[in-house]
């Protein structure tokens, strides 16, 4: 048959993606509820896109990788090296009465949107990909390589089935051409000073550490206090770490996207940007000093998540304890980040436990034939953005393909305002029933073209 150019199929896209979408968010897959809620919600999800994708289902190998984990192969016509697109299915806990204006796990299809948990992370970056493969399947279109769609049921709870699935395509010698999962995404705000769109492509990501801080003290009747309990040894200790004691670097990905952002800015903005570009000690001190997000981009970072101690409120504890997250900039390790702790806590008597963690990974190319295929994809579906590759802060399960891939990207092609970020984990998220579109013309456009 005769290839269509990129983004053209022959066949339209298929009508009703909201109302899937929406199907989807009604199973409640809440992986750090597993074992209150057990498996069925997720077996369900499973089932479901055999019945909501009947081409995919025909003409893709599933194989279940333990109980939460689906793989799909759809062979290509050639024998290059495959394309891998990740998604997950599980979502964080949404409880209604913390501010919800639908119930969360009862979807709302209406006025452009679709609403309810997972709607941004990550069912509706799933779902595109779905689409795509469904629309593409319909026009009896052959991608010209492999390309396999890995979905984990356990990405928020550390993300066990990504890595079973990638330990299971490294057994087999398959080296993926390209990976993309979640992570960056389409925005208006780049950055406080950069106007216009830019589709932002995650090329590494920070590492992440999980550190639980426990202090021990002889327990009593709070009426005799000793001069240090274990509660105040731990409230001591987290205070000890503000300010950040980590050193501030730039990467060379956030190096890399200030080049691409001086391109389009105008007046003082320009020579500033390639300023900064040149000058990476500056951009980390300037980064640092705007805060939020753009801080987060130049430093590890620290947040206290969790607090215990007590049973009584007039009985001293015995033992207390809090729970750091961890963000680690490229230039730390996890080895190197737990002792920082250590030195800035300053108390031989408060014991630093590492949790689980990962270090920083390794940044993909963004001058070669890969970056440029998703840079294209995203002309397709957003023509006036800007592709611009940057560092993820968060965690995704690409992390365990960058062990052995040399192509491995963040990018879910969503349109995603700072308020919608905010509902991502937060209360009352939700996805344009435009952008979806979008989002299915991304992953279109990208399979089209990859080259054998």
């Amino acid at each position: 048959m005769t290839r269509p150019e990129p983004g053209r199929t022959e066949t339209a896209a298929r009508a009703g993606a909201p109302e899937r979408l929406a199907r989807m968010i009604a199973l409640p897959t809440v992986s750090a509820e597993l074992d209150e809620r057990g498996l069925a919600d997720f077996t369900r999800f499973g089932d479901l896109i055999g019945e909501l994708y009947p081409l995919v289902a025909e003409h893709l190998e599933l194989e279940r990788v333990g109980d939460l984990g689906l793989l799909y192969r759809w062979r290509g016509s050639g024998v290059g090296d495959p394309l891998v697109l990740m998604a997950h299915f599980d979502v964080v806990p949404a409880v209604e009465s913390d501010g919800w204006s639908h119930p969360p796990f009862e979807p709302v299809v209406a006025d452009g949107a679709v609403r309810g948990r997972g709607a941004l992370d990550d069912k509706g970056p799933l779902l595109v990909v779905l689409e795509a493969v469904e629309n593409l399947l319909a026009a009896g279109f052959a991608p010209a390589r492999d390309v396999y769609l890995s979905f984990g049921g356990d990405e928020e709870s550390h993300g066990a089935a990504g890595r079973a699935i990638s330990d299971l395509l490294h057994e087999r010698g398959i080296t993926p051409w390209l990976v993309i999962d979640e992570g960056g995404a389409v925005t208006d705000a780049p950055l406080p000073f950069i106007p216009g769109t830019a589709a932002m492509v995650g090329v590494g990501e920070k590492g992440i550490v999980t550190l639980r801080l426990r202090a021990t003290s002889a327990g009593g009747h709070a009426s005799a206090p000793p001069r240090l309990t274990a509660a105040a040894r731990i409230a001591r200790a987290v205070d000890r770490l503000d300010p950040n004691p980590f050193p501030k670097r730039t990467s060379s990905a956030t190096r890399a996207m200030l080049r691409v952002f001086a391109g389009r800015a105008t007046g003082i903005w320009r020579p500033a940007l390639r300023l900064l570009a040149a000058w990476p000690w500056l951009t980390a001190r300037v980064f640092a000093a705007l805060g939020g997000e753009p801080a987060a981009l130049v430093r590890t970072t620290i947040a206290p998540t969790m607090l215990a101690g007590g049973s009584a409120h007039n009985v001293l504890p015995n033992e207390a304890s809090a729970t750091l997250n961890l963000r680690i900039a490229p230039g730390e390790t996890v080895g190197t980040a737990v002792a920082r702790i250590r030195r800035s806590i300053r108390d031989r008597e408060v014991h630093v436990e590492v949790v689980e963690g990962n270090d920083p990974s390794p940044e993909s190319p963004v001058d070669d034939e890969r970056f440029r295929a998703i840079a294209d994809a995203v002309a397709v579906a957003y023509p006036a953005a800007i592709t611009a590759p940057y560092l993820v802060m968060a965690a995704t399960d690409a992390r365990w393909f960058h062990r052995y891939a040399p192509a491995v990207y963040r990018f879910a092609p969503l349109e995603m305002s700072a308020a919608q970020r905010a509902g991502i984990h937060g209360v009352d998220e939700w996805v344009s029933v435009d952008s979806l579109a979008k989002g299915e013309r991304f992953h279109r456009a990208l399979i089209e073209s990859i080259p054998r």
